[in-house]
Order: structure tokens, then sequence, then C-alpha cells
């Protein structure tokens, strides 16, 4: 091997582990940047008008800033085709969140923003107006963490803004499900491959905040709910008979 080729060597390996540190920065970055709002679509399979309402939350889901939930329903299941990620628990926060507002309708495809703001999930000038009135509106004003440390998740959540307002909310642990094509086989979508993202598959309460800082050692199997393959973290307000705001939020691995 000439030393013209040892050098022209050198010189790749050098550029390849520059490329490699840019990346593992950005990516670091990214994963780093605060979570400036909560998005939580509740869809069905059997829903047809929900189709539209995907690609949004796919684009959404990966914008580093901004957590996108798919929460799937029971309520048309009757309609020819049984949803196979629905669970009742999701149907009952969607009915929750109409309680909080003072009514009983519930939709579908329906979006929820930061706990507070709703707009139909396919209508995408609606949640982007949603998203950017809540950053306008102080956003997301509780610090939240949540790491992976081996078979444990270390949950820590940060102090309210101002120590002379009354400040509470409930601690949640959300697991989810990356991705998940279905192909539907009948109703409304039959012979259709739905692709959803960030499925949820449990809501687990982690115990009360009452705006102090606080933290949480959870077991890693409180995540490991169904075929869940991550988890985020909610700190929300209100009940969860009628949950209110979203207080602050954080991302779980691959998110």
């Amino acid at each position: 091997m000439t030393s013209r080729h040892q050098a022209w060597i050198r010189e790749r390996s050098a550029l390849g582990a520059a490329v490699l540190l840019v990346a593992a920065v950005a990516t670091s970055a990214a994963r780093a940047e605060p979570v400036r709002a909560v998005v939580e679509l509740f869809t069905s399979q059997g829903c047809g008008a929900c189709r539209t309402a995907e690609p949004i939350l796919r684009d959404l889901s990966r914008q580093p800033g901004v957590i996108a939930l798919t929460l799937p329903v029971t309520y048309w299941d009757y309609l020819g085709w049984k949803d196979t990620l629905a669970s009742r628990p999701l149907t009952e926060r969607q009915r929750a969140y109409a309680r909080g507002r003072g009514g009983r309708q519930v939709f579908t495809p329906q979006a929820v923003v930061d706990g507070s703001g709703v707009a139909v999930g396919s209508d995408r000038v609606a949640l982007d107006r949603l998203m950017r009135d809540g950053v306008q509106q102080d956003g997301l004003p509780i610090a939240v963490h949540g790491e992976a440390r081996g078979d444990r998740i270390r949950v820590e959540i940060g102090a309210a803004p101002d120590a002379k307002t009354q400040a509470r909310g409930e601690v949640w642990l959300v697991p989810v499900l990356r991705r998940r094509a279905v192909a539907i086989q009948s109703g409304e979508n039959g012979g259709r491959t739905a692709t959803y993202v960030n499925v949820v598959r449990g809501l687990q309460h982690l115990g009360h905040w009452g705006g102090q800082p606080l933290s949480f050692d959870v077991p890693g199997t409180q995540a490991e709910i169904a075929d869940a393959d991550s988890w985020v973290v909610l700190l929300q307000g209100g009940a969860d008979t009628r949950p209110g705001r979203i207080l602050g939020a954080a991302k779980g691995p691959g998110l």
C-alpha cells in the first residue's frame, strides 16, 4: 500500500467520523428539544373520514417539539369492523374531555391539543393554529423529563413557575406502539391498509403533583403493555373524569 493510499484512507476515515459526530449531535439536540405541544388524535379503523387525518399525525410525529399520539376508540366497532387497537379507556378519555367542555359529543377524527384545544383531526390549518396559540400562551409551563435507565424509567417533574399560584396535576406514563400497519378487511375502510404512529396502549397513573419538584423511579414493565415499544410522560391538570390542560410532557426512546 502506497503512502498516498494510506493518506487517502485516513482522510476518508476522518470524514466518516466527522459525519457520524454531526449526526449524533443533531439527533441529541432534537431529542433534547423541549416538548411544545401534545396532539391526541381520537380515531378508528372503522371510520372512513379518519384516513385523511392519519398522514397529518404522522407528519406531526416527526417534529422534535411535538408529541403526536393515536388513540383508537371503540364506538364505531359495530360498523362492520372491530378496531384491533382500540380500548375502552381511550374511548372514556375522549368522553371525559367532552364532559370537561360541558358536552357529550364525541367524533372521529377528533384532535385535542394540549388537553384543551379541539379540532377536526384532518384540519391541519386548525391544528397548527392551536399549537401556535398554545406556544404564545406559555405552552407547556412545567419541565418534565423521562429517561430509560436499564430496566427502570426515571421521571422528573419540575416546580410550578409561580410558587404563589396553586398548581396541581396528575402524572401519567403512557405506553405507546411507535408504528403499526393494519390491513382492514371490512367496513368503511375495507381493503385498505392503515398505518398508525404512536398508538396509545395504556394509561398508567404514577401519582399526584402539587406544584413542587417530584420524581418517580418506575419499573420498565409498567410501559410494557400489549405491544408497546416506547412511552411518553404527561403532566395533566384536572382529574381522570375530567382531564384538563396538559402542563408538561416528555418523549421516551425512539420518539
